[in-house]
């Protein structure tokens, strides 16, 4: 986890400062979108939102659109909705019938906040806001098609085939039944598919080639592992120091020092994978390294 980080191929700084580029116009829709009035509902969705996150989604989203040189304009509504999307599935994960959490990002959740009943209906305005937004997105003509294309790949990485689906593994599979394989499906589904998702539709909005595509597509495949496989260490490091129960995961299957080892393996595939694109994705590849950072650097989603 504290590998020491490869050179990008040029400039480190100003990759950085491009993404925080990025990050600030994500923020700042973001605040747009949500201050559309100050009821008490909406109240809520912005404590959920704002401010908090890595926006680590929506980075790749906008990181991936840039390898084909995609318009931000174009692909900002649909990062903006992969973040809403993600944030309600936390709001809504937290709550006492799911993981019965009591802090987020530092600070009470949802439900210790404002209650349970405000926290649920918060979950679904922020989901179905996604949609609102991304419906929206004003794009040009000949990209409608990209459009659909891309509020379908989103649609699908949210549904039963994605996030939720992988909720119910979560919620239902019991620790006798769990195998290697089912958590390989449940990292897939709950953390890798809105991941993937999100690089897949920059390639889409950006007209990316089939080939490219699925480039991309197998870099968001091994980082959405890789994310999971991350969180799951460092949750497991938590637990040691709260004597906190282990929960089955990729840590308590496998050992830490194997999972560390599978993180830098799914993080050297992943930057593999997007030879293609040399200094076009920079980005991504420094996406990808910051993985391997300690746990101060990257937080928590």
């Amino acid at each position: 986890m504290r590998t020491k980080r490869r050179r990008l191929p040029s400039n480190q700084m100003r990759v950085e400062d491009s993404l925080a580029a990025k990050k600030r116009l994500i923020e700042k829709e973001l605040e747009r979108v949500l201050s559309r009035d100050d009821s008490s509902l909406f109240r809520v969705m912005r404590y959920a939102v704002l401010p908090g996150g890595k926006r680590f989604r929506p980075l790749l989203l906008l990181s991936s659109g840039a390898c084909f040189k995609a318009a931000p304009r174009h692909l900002v509504p649909f990062a903006c909705a992969i973040e809403l999307i993600h944030n309600y599935s936390l709001v809504h994960d937290d709550l006492p019938s799911m993981d019965n959490d009591d802090f987020r990002r530092g600070k009470p959740t949802c439900h210790r906040a404002f209650g349970e009943d405000l926290a649920i209906l918060a979950g679904d305005g922020l989901l179905t806001l996604a949609f609102e937004v991304m419906a929206g997105a004003a794009v040009p003509a000949d990209a409608l098609g990209r459009k659909q294309e891309s509020l379908r790949t989103i649609s699908r990485s949210a549904g039963i085939d994605g996030l939720i689906g992988g909720q119910v593994l979560d919620i239902t599979l019991r620790p006798k039944e769990l195998t290697m394989p089912k958590i390989d499906e449940l990292i897939r589904k709950k953390t890798g598919a809105l991941i993937s998702a999100a690089v897949e539709v920059g390639a889409i909005m950006g007209g990316g080639r089939p080939a490219e595509r699925r480039a991309v597509l197998d870099y968001g495949r091994n980082i959405g592992l890789a994310f999971q496989v991350r969180d799951d260490i460092l949750d497991s490091r938590r637990r040691k120091k709260t004597g906190v129960p282990d929960r089955p995961d990729y840590v308590t299957f496998a050992g830490e020092k194997k999972a560390g080892q599978r993180l830098e393996g799914l993080v050297r595939r992943a930057i593999d994978s997007l030879g293609r694109f040399s200094s076009r994705a920079e980005e991504l590849s420094w996406l990808a390294l910051s993985l391997l950072e300690p746990e101060q650097e990257m937080g928590r989603a």
